[in-house]
């Protein structure tokens, strides 16, 4: 059974060695604990019997938010931890004032793609060259809350 909880200060580590194996241009640990102390921060993890499993960063802005990073441990990946993840998050963001939740994607990351439009996310629009270890566009995708 897997639980997502605000993430603490105790996380940050285990959130950081997911962030590294998963990601080329990945944020420091220091990164998370400037971010932790941010109000308009939220940032989650789902943890079951092994531990923390994931986790998500969301920046909200009013009636908007973004989601900017979300990661599952590369070994537990497959399993809808990051389905439980994203349906919490988008249900958080709803229930604190947000209309519309906007992400960045790499084109090629088909996974991530294909949980996105699952639930409601559409492109909507292209940043060239965004990504640069390796350099690759980013999708724009969005998804109302109302």
């Amino acid at each position: 059974m897997a639980l997502v909880r605000p993430a603490l200060e105790a996380d940050l580590e285990a959130i950081a060695v997911i962030e590294h194996a998963s990601f080329s241009d990945a944020w420091t640990l220091k990164s998370f604990r400037d971010s932790m102390a941010h109000e308009f921060v939220r940032i989650s993890v789902v943890e079951d019997d092994a531990g923390i499993a994931g986790y998500s960063v969301v920046w909200m802005a009013g009636d908007e938010c973004e989601l900017a990073n979300l990661a599952v441990e590369s070994t537990r990946r497959g399993g809808g931890l990051g389905r439980l993840m994203l349906d919490a998050l988008l249900a958080r963001a709803h229930a604190e004032g947000a209309q519309v939740i906007f992400l960045e994607v790499r084109a090629s990351n088909e996974a991530a793609r294909h949980l996105y439009a699952s639930r409601g996310f559409h492109e909507v629009g292209r940043r060239t060259q965004y990504y640069k270890h390796p350099v690759e566009d980013a999708l724009i995708l969005r998804r109302d809350l109302s």
